[in-house]
């Protein structure tokens, strides 16, 4: 039998869209979201968006090139999410400059907002010093950059 493979999200326009369930293990024992599985939902996110832009984390890490840090986060906490809520994470990339990137992402439980990140994330070499991103992965950020932010859901 083969196993389906794990999921993925898409991008609708330039919002790249993730869903994720709350299990139990993502709550606390007030029975909503534990705040810090949000930083979670927002890095799988993250990490899938540049998948699917082919921006190969992986390789230029393995090739001494550098990889993503995360470098400023504010959240606010809107709502609370729950057992069994069906979430959806809209990260919106508003700013491209040439080591960082800057993206809004919001989780929402249909059209209700749950909680907001404003994150700035930068391109590091090995050495821990700031670096240019690599061209085609500036050419795949333009092909989703929304200045503007984000939009309602």
């Amino acid at each position: 039998m083969m196993a389906p493979d794990p999921p993925s999200g898409c991008f609708d326009g330039p919002v790249h869209l993730f869903a994720v369930r709350v299990y139990f293990e993502d709550t606390d024992l007030s029975g909503v979201v534990y705040h810090a599985n949000y930083l979670r939902w927002f890095e799988r996110a993250r990490s899938d968006m540049l998948r699917l832009l082919h921006i190969e984390q992986r390789a230029a890490h393995e090739a001494g090139e550098g990889a993503y840090a995360v470098t400023e986060m504010a959240l606010r906490y809107l709502r609370p999410a729950r057992l069994d809520d069906a979430v959806v994470v809209r990260s919106h990339v508003t700013e491209i400059s040439p080591a960082t990137c800057r993206i809004v992402q919001q989780a929402y439980r249909a059209d209700t907002l749950l909680c907001e990140a404003q994150v700035r994330v930068a391109f590091v070499a090995p050495n821990g010093r700031p670096r240019r991103h690599p061209r085609d992965w500036v050419a795949a950020f333009q092909t989703v950059l929304n200045p503007e932010g984000p939009t309602p859901a």
